[in-house]
């Protein structure tokens, strides 16, 4: 098979799980339904391991990668968007993670690699560019956990484009929100309370989208959740 044949390759940071069933160890790990989609999409998905990229460089592993997808995860470390304290909610922080997730959206956007980036993922960029965030959105009444509702997106952006909608239903497992957009950075969706459900980045040379919430969850149902991975591995493939 040609190279020109085959599905663009598209590169997923792991996650560390600290358990996992049926394996004896931690693992590094990605959601099923999050590689099914990319997969329906016509995408070849590839869990990539997070490295320190102090000393593994980010821009030659992505190197052979047709583009990028940052996933769902715990926490950023508050102190990389400048909070003095940390918040009793915040969880699962993890300084490699932190580290390699941050390089990998600074190269993508930097290089021009087509990036969808997802809860955790969305948060990553907005830091990544200087942006700051709300660490916890008010306790268990405020929080958009185990939550579906409605998200308004803003016409005429890469968002609407990937979505074919304008307000499209959302799956939401997130207690932190943007607080401060990055450098750049153009809020496309928001919640009901206001909460900014997707960002992008005007003049980018790289297709790039973001949102808050989980496609994944109900992207085998919902063509609105199926369509960001499907623009994203259409992005990839003009790369590839």
């Amino acid at each position: 098979m040609t190279r020109t044949a085959t599905r663009p390759l598209i590169a997923i940071p792991a996650r560390f799980s600290a358990t996992t069933s049926a394996l004896r160890y931690a693992a590094e790990v990605n959601a099923r339904a999050l590689i099914e989609a990319v997969w329906r999409a016509g995408g070849e998905p590839a869990t990539i391991h997070p490295a320190d990229p102090a000393h593994h460089g980010v821009a030659a592993r992505l190197a052979r990668f047709d583009g990028v997808l940052l996933p769902g995860g715990g926490d950023l470390a508050p102190y990389r968007y400048g909070a003095a304290d940390t918040h009793d909610s915040v969880y699962d922080v993890d300084a490699v993670q932190d580290a390699f997730d941050l390089e990998v959206a600074r190269h993508a956007l930097e290089s021009g690699l087509p990036l969808l980036a997802i809860c955790r993922g969305l948060q990553v960029v907005n830091v990544a560019l200087g942006g700051t965030l709300e660490q916890d959105m008010g306790g268990p009444e405020r929080e958009h956990r185990h939550v579906v509702h409605s998200v308004a997106i803003r016409r005429g952006t890469l968002l609407e484009q990937a979505a074919g909608a304008e307000k499209v239903d959302a799956s939401c497992y997130h207690h932190q929100r943007v607080d401060s957009a990055g450098a750049g950075l153009a809020v496309t969706a928001r919640a009901d309370d206001d909460t900014v459900e997707g960002l992008e980045l005007p003049g980018s040379q790289a297709w790039f989208t973001a949102v808050q919430w989980h496609p994944e969850d109900t992207a085998h149902q919902d063509p609105a959740q199926q369509g960001l991975f499907d623009a994203l591995v259409r992005a990839a493939q003009d790369r590839h």
